[in-house]
């Protein structure tokens, strides 16, 4: 006898799953939070006036009920009133007890039904005077989150609120904001500085003990069995400079450009063509270009050394008889430059940590790690940004984004 395969149990759908995001409690803006609850505590009162509004009318109706009818246990008319116009259907119509309840139920139904017309539109007006409150109260509250998000995405640290206003708890938040931000800004530049300075003071002892080594090298004063250890030193020597020359690099773009001066990408591009031709051969790869004006303003040395570090980090980060295409043009009102290389497979979560300082990645290709650090922080100095994808076959697009200056035409080059 066969048994039936068991069918695993499905899970049934929460129910927030059920319900949209719109419609969600938790979802709500402080604004529109704040409105339910404005709107909610005058709907309540507003019910709560009402019904002591409509219990207090038919009290008063109560209480006043022998003026209308008569007295159960008499059951007399009342005495007529000089000056009425004598009406027949006049005492039947006030004196009766069943009349005077229609004549109660009918006004106390007429004021409730008033009553919750006049409630419902002032509580809609309620709810709007809510919102625009809400808004005017949370502008400067939306202002201090857009510099954050602004600041954040840009990296940049000489931005301030300066929030204007009362001096309430969202201009205190705004100052505490400022006071943050600068107290950054002094650590960073701090930071900056003192990596300026120690690199370039490292540099005068590097320069004396690499002559110190050249000199009784080049005369041959020095014995055969010392010579593997003298060179050695002096290679080491040589990669102290270039990682104290990178991390000048690193320092000087980091900190803010002086004096901009018209900088076209395209030369920029071609100029590290020129410089890691020697490279790119010796390594067996292939290097093209597709560059069409891309004017830009900005330190002209540091953004030839975005495009110089970009196309080393794609000849040396590459296999032989690899590929490595750099292009520089404009789309709107932006410039680009665009290194695509061959190279090893990479994942999406790889690629962030490729823009750490000392950073190796897969392969040691003979680097400090610090080139494409160095290309972030000039890119955010000029106010632009990187854009990093790994390509499927293996390799990596880097693009980087800058505002082009007003006034160049693009052209094929």
């Amino acid at each position: 006898m066969s048994r039936s395969p068991i069918r695993p149990r499905r899970r049934p759908r929460t129910v927030s799953r059920l319900v949209p995001d719109r419609l969600n409690p938790d979802r709500l803006t402080l604004r529109g939070r704040l409105t339910l609850v404005t709107t909610a505590v005058f709907a309540v009162l507003g019910c709560g006036v009402l019904a002591l509004n409509w219990l207090s009318s038919r009290q008063l109706i109560q209480a006043n009920r022998g003026l209308v009818t008569p007295a159960a246990d008499t059951m007399e008319p009342p005495a007529p009133v000089p000056g009425l116009t004598e009406d027949p259907g006049f005492d039947a119509a006030l004196t009766t007890p069943a009349a005077f309840e229609h004549f109660q139920d009918t006004i106390l139904d007429d004021l409730l039904i008033r009553s919750v017309l006049l409630l419902t539109v002032f509580t809609a007006l309620a709810a709007l005077l809510a919102w625009w409150a809400s808004r005017r109260a949370l502008h400067r509250l939306h202002q201090v989150t857009a510099a954050a998000r602004r600041i954040s995405a840009e990296s940049s640290l000489d931005e301030r609120l300066a929030l204007d206003g009362p001096y309430d708890e969202i201009r205190e938040l705004g100052d505490t904001f400022d006071a943050m931000l600068d107290r950054l800004d002094r650590s960073f530049t701090s930071q900056r500085r003192f990596t300026a300075h120690a690199s370039h003071e490292l540099r005068t002892p590097l320069t004396v003990q690499r002559t110190a080594l050249e000199i009784p090298l080049a005369q041959g004063r020095v014995p055969d069995d010392l010579r593997p250890a003298v060179q050695r030193a002096l290679d080491a020597g040589v990669r102290t400079e270039r990682l104290l020359s990178a991390l000048l690099t690193l320092a000087r773009g980091e900190a803010a450009v002086s004096t901009p001066h018209p900088v076209d990408l395209a030369d920029a591009a071609r100029a590290a063509i020129h410089d890691l031709a020697d490279e790119a051969r010796t390594a067996g790869i292939h290097v093209t270009r597709e560059t069409a004006t891309a004017p830009v303003q900005g330190d002209p040395a540091l953004l030839r050394q975005v495009a110089l570090n970009l196309l080393a980090n794609a000849v040396r980060h590459n296999h032989p008889g690899g590929t490595a295409v750099i292009t520089t043009g404009t789309a709107g009102d932006a410039a680009f430059l665009l290194v695509t290389n061959t190279g090893p497979v990479l994942t999406a979560e790889e690629v962030p940590a490729l823009f750490e300082p000392f950073h190796q990645g897969r392969e040691r290709a003979g680097g400090f790690g610090l080139g494409l650090a160095v290309v972030r922080a000039i890119t955010t100095t000029h106010r632009g940004r990187v854009e990093a994808t790994p390509r499927a076959e293996g390799g990596l697009t880097v693009r980087v984004v800058l505002p082009a200056r007003t006034g160049g035409a693009a052209s094929t080059g």
